[in-house]
C-alpha cells in the first residue's frame, strides 16, 4: 500500500491541530448563519491562540456570518464552527442567530405579493 503524498498527509492533520483534536463545537447554537462579531471592547487573544483563531477575531471587527469567515478563512465550515464556538466561550467574540421566526414575514403574504408581481407581466 502506498503512502498519502505529503501534500495530504500535512491537509488532513492540519485541521485536526487547527481545533486541538476536536470535531464538534462545544456549543450547538452555532450554524453557517450564525452572525460573529468581535465584543466591544476588544480583548486580547492569548498567546497560545492559532493564527486561525487570530485571523478570525480581526476579521470579525465587523460583523460576519460563519460561512463567510470559513470562505475568507479558506477552511472548511465544520472548522471554523469549532473555532467560532472557542472564541465565543473564551469571550472574544460574540454570536448572534438570524431572524426570529416571529419576524419572518408570512407565507400567504408572500404568495400574494408573487401574484401580483405575475399579473403585471
Amino acid at each position: 500500500m502506498s503512502e498519502p503524498d505529503g501534500e495530504y498527509a500535512a491537509s488532513a492533520l492540519r485541521p485536526y491541530v487547527i481545533t486541538k483534536g476536536r470535531s464538534r463545537p462545544s456549543r450547538n447554537t452555532i450554524g453557517v448563519e450564525t452572525l460573529l462579531i468581535a465584543v466591544d471592547p476588544p480583548r486580547d487573544v492569548p498567546v497560545s491562540a492559532t493564527r486561525e483563531e487570530r485571523a478570525l477575531v480581526r476579521m470579525c471587527e465587523r460583523l460576519l456570518s460563519l460561512v463567510e469567515a470559513a470562505a475568507h478563512l479558506e477552511l472548511p465550515v465544520s472548522l471554523v464552527k469549532v473555532l467560532a464556538s472557542d472564541l465565543v466561550d473564551s469571550g472574544h467574540l460574540s454570536a448572534r442567530s438570524g431572524v426570529p421566526q416571529a419576524v419572518l414575514p408570512d407565507s400567504q403574504l408572500l404568495q400574494e405579493v408573487l401574484d401580483g408581481l405575475r399579473r403585471l407581466r
